[in-house]
């Protein structure tokens, strides 16, 4: 639903965003000495590898996250939900708690995560919020995990799936709707908790499902809580310097000082790299495991440290994307501004960007290729099918290189690369976003739109209120589906107030649905 080393928009979504997973589209026209990051950047489900690079351990009092409890399962899904041919299945798996659940002759709700791009479990283990609230209501906890990711591979294992263009065309947000939608049908049947109502959860490209699918199944979910959730990130619905200007705004807001000292450092990059033994000493400045071949990789690997700081800019310390302290942003900019007199602008950098990447201290050197990353990226083929999210660099407000959306670079990248052609108008055609609020007004009911200012997906995202019941939460200070996360003791107040603004709209939610069935019932 973050930019690493891809682009300009995964991640939620985090994908959450992963966000990259990333996310979305976009080769940028800009001058050849400058970095060209291909995709957007990708949300935090960038981070929920099943089997994630190793990181340092974080500060005790950072490692102080509850236990959840649940049971995995897997369930037969077709690969192919909109044919009648006989369409191959696969194991998706899926985590179950019943604990609190009152059962289906109490109608018990059922709350129901839509999985991201990522292994399921790491979004279970980020998603407090479901955990914390589901036994005050009696709730059953589902959370699904997306196709592709994870162990819900078609076609036995990731090598297969990931084959080619024929093998993936079923990575789709379509399918996985369809997959959420199939296992609670069935799942609810073999409970005879046909009556029992749904409840959708999602953060990042997991919330623009959760309301995609209230918009396109509302006979199977009664609401949904989508948080951080880039609905509006496609074609001219928002300009497309929206999410870097956010990012860079972050920033300034901190320190102008250190604001201006990332964007001079581009062209600092550019110029060291091209003298003689240059590459050698940005390796040694930036003290890397392997000498530099390109600055390019260089500068997308600092790309990305801004563009996640800014989704995790969170009022505490956190270990979500990395071990890092609260306000993380302020704290990358106390590093840069702080320096020495006389100390250069890329060594600035350095210690800046190692809050991000070594807040603990304990990295020796730095690997700019992630090696949880390594092979083709789910998200990577979703963005350069239909979730073509266009981004650029704005010349003045950005921080970063400038450079504008260029969609016929772009579509040429992905025939490259998956011999497939993007369709960027095809997610508006299936779920609807220009003139956003007068359609939602028409037809969409019980949603709500969470999202932090500081977080870059925010831009693309529902900021006002539609109707009575499509509501939008917005706070100025917060970040990426900060409301999902687990509370905490250092939970600012509005923080506090807007988890239990949400808990009372769910409450509204479930108290008209169960008066509807009572008068059902007695009729």
């Amino acid at each position: 639903m973050a930019k690493p080393k891809y682009s300009h928009l995964s991640l939620s979504l985090f994908l959450i965003i992963t966000i990259i997973t990333s996310s979305p589209l976009s080769l940028a026209s800009r001058p050849s000495n400058f970095p060209s990051s291909r995709w957007a950047p990708r949300f935090l489900g960038k981070f929920s590898s099943s089997s994630p690079p190793k990181q340092p351990q974080p500060p005790k009092q950072q490692q102080q996250q509850p236990k959840i409890r649940y049971e995995t399962r897997y369930f037969a899904q077709r690969l192919d939900h909109f044919s009648f041919s006989d369409s191959p299945r696969f194991q998706q798996r899926y985590l179950i708690n019943t604990e609190h659940w009152v059962g289906p002759q109490r109608l018990g709700p059922i709350f129901f995560y839509c999985g991201n791009e990522g292994g399921i479990e790491w979004f279970a283990k980020n998603t407090g919020f479901v955990w914390e609230v589901a036994p005050q209501f009696g709730a059953m906890i589902l959370f699904p995990e997306h196709r592709y990711y994870g162990e819900s591979m078609p076609y036995g294992n990731k090598d297969e799936a990931y084959k080619n263009a024929s093998t993936l065309s079923f990575l789709t947000a379509e399918q996985a709707l369809a997959d959420f939608a199939v296992l609670i049908t069935e799942l609810k049947r073999n409970l005879s908790a046909e009556g029992c109502p749904v409840v959708l959860f999602g953060g990042s490209y997991g919330g623009m499902l959760a309301a995609w699918m209230r918009l396109k199944y509302p006979h199977i979910a009664i609401g949904a809580l989508a948080s951080s959730a880039p609905i509006l990130q496609f074609e001219d619905i928002v300009p497309p310097e929206t999410f870097y200007d956010i990012v860079s705004n972050d920033f300034r807001r901190e320190s102008s000082s250190c604001f201006n000292t990332i964007k001079e450092s581009w062209d600092a990059l550019v110029t060291e790299g091209k003298k003689q033994n240059g590459l050698r000493q940005l390796t040694k400045t930036f003290h890397l495991c392997r000498e530099l071949s390109s600055t390019d990789d260089l500068a997308n690997w600092l790309d990305s440290a801004y563009s996640y700081l800014a989704m995790v800019n969170y009022p505490y310390a956190a270990d979500f994307v990395m071990p890092l302290p609260g306000h993380p942003i302020r704290e990358v900019c106390r590093k840069i501004d702080g320096c020495p007199d006389g100390t250069s602008t890329l060594e600035r950098i350095f210690e800046g960007v190692s809050i991000f990447y070594n807040y603990t201290g304990q990295a020796k050197c730095f690997e700019l290729e992630d090696e949880s990353d390594v092979g083709t990226d789910g998200w990577n083929w979703q963005a350069c099918t239909e979730m073509v999210m266009p981004m650029s660099s704005s010349r003045n407000a950005s921080m970063f290189q400038t450079y504008d959306f260029n969609l016929s670079s772009f579509q040429e990248e992905c025939w490259k690369d998956y011999n497939v052609k993007p369709r960027p108008t095809w997610i508006t055609t299936e779920f609807g976003g220009h003139d956003i609020k007068a359609t939602l007004k028409s037809f969409g009911s019980n949603i709500i739109f969470s999202n932090g200012l500081l977080d870059p997906w925010s831009g693309g995202s529902v900021l006002q209120n539609v109707s009575e019941t499509v509501i939008a939460l917005v706070t100025e200070e917060g970040a990426h589906h900060i409301d999902l996360r687990f509370s905490k003791k250092e939970d600012p107040e509005w923080l506090v107030e807007q988890r239990a603004t949400e808990i009372k709209l769910i409450e509204g939610w479930l108290e008209k649905f169960y008066q509807e069935s009572k008068s059902k019932f007695d009729m």
